[in-house]
């Protein structure tokens, strides 16, 4: 899939266990480095390249390997993006969001998995981080406890995906229809609901709201982190709230990084001190440790 990995001085494309991927190479030189694994967002970013271009976190001594959601990024269907909104005009949540969310949880397992056989990744557990929908796959691969996760980021997640179809509702002036079905898809990816799950893995979380976020207010990753706290210790789960930071970082369309943004600058540096803390540094002192 990938020639020679270790000798990579740029991004690289591919696709492991089906699924495409934009991958940036260590900070530093040091291999075998470890492996965090970003997920984008329905909104700008909403591609592996844009990700890969709106939070690089480019000190990062760790392999960044941006993964596309179903439908979007690599895998956008003919008609690109107003092809994919269509498919969720009838019901956003039952046939699109929560479809798209699920299925990319479900897929990291594997593509971890393939990526470890291609990169030379240490054997430790792997970092998480989303956007927006690609946050909320994030949090239900923790809340299912899909594989061993070392550390986590999510910016702008969708906690709630009622606040995606609230959105919606108010931009298009009709009210969202709640059938059984959809009730279902919101109490599986309602994770103030299941912030048991999610803190039974330990695994230390950051939570990047925005302040002008007009789908996810801060308010709404706040009462995430209010769930989770009496199950973590302080310094493995963090709220911070970017004031200028939006719920669409980025221009449309979002399949290609715009022009860094003082806010978003600000997102890839708490994300990148976040995996430097929790797990590059660990690592780096178990791998000294066994020297």
């Amino acid at each position: 899939m990938v020639a020679d990995a270790g000798t990579l001085t740029g991004p690289v494309t591919g696709t492991a266990a089906g699924v495409p991927f934009l991958a940036l190479p260590p900070a530093t030189g040091d291999l075998p480095a470890p492996l965090v694994v970003g997920l984008h967002a329905f909104e700008p970013p909403r591609a592996e390249a844009s990700l890969a271009g709106t939070l690089p976190m480019a000190a990062l001594p760790a392999w960044r390997i941006h993964l596309g959601l179903p439908l979007f990024g690599a895998r956008l269907p003919e008609g690109g993006v107003p092809e994919v909104n269509r498919r969720g005009e009838r019901d956003h949540l039952v046939d699109l969001f929560a479809p798209v969310v699920e299925q990319a949880a479900a897929e990291l397992r594997a593509a971890v998995s393939e990526l470890r056989s291609v990169f030379p990744v240490t054997d430790a557990p792997v970092g998480l981080a989303g956007v927006g929908a690609g946050a909320a796959a994030v949090l239900l691969a923790l809340a299912e406890g899909r594989m061993p996760v070392g550390a986590a980021a999510v910016v702008n997640p969708v906690v709630d995906p009622a606040l995606v179809v609230t959105a919606r509702a108010r931009r298009d002036g009709a009210p969202y229809r709640w059938t059984d079905r959809a009730l279902q898809a919101r109490s599986r990816l309602d994770f103030v609901g299941r912030a048991d799950e999610i803190a039974r893995g330990r695994v230390p979380l950051l939570v990047v709201s925005g302040g002008l976020d007009d789908v996810v207010a801060p308010e709404q990753g706040g009462a995430l982190c209010d769930a989770l706290a009496g199950h973590a210790p302080e310094h493995a789960l963090r709220h911070i709230v970017v004031p200028d930071l939006a719920h669409a970082i980025g221009p449309e369309p979002g399949l290609e990084p715009g022009r860094p943004t003082p806010a978003g600058v600000l997102t890839d540096r708490a994300l990148t001190e976040w995996f430097h803390r929790h797990l590059t540094s660990s690592t780096q002192v178990r791998a000294s440790a066994e020297a």
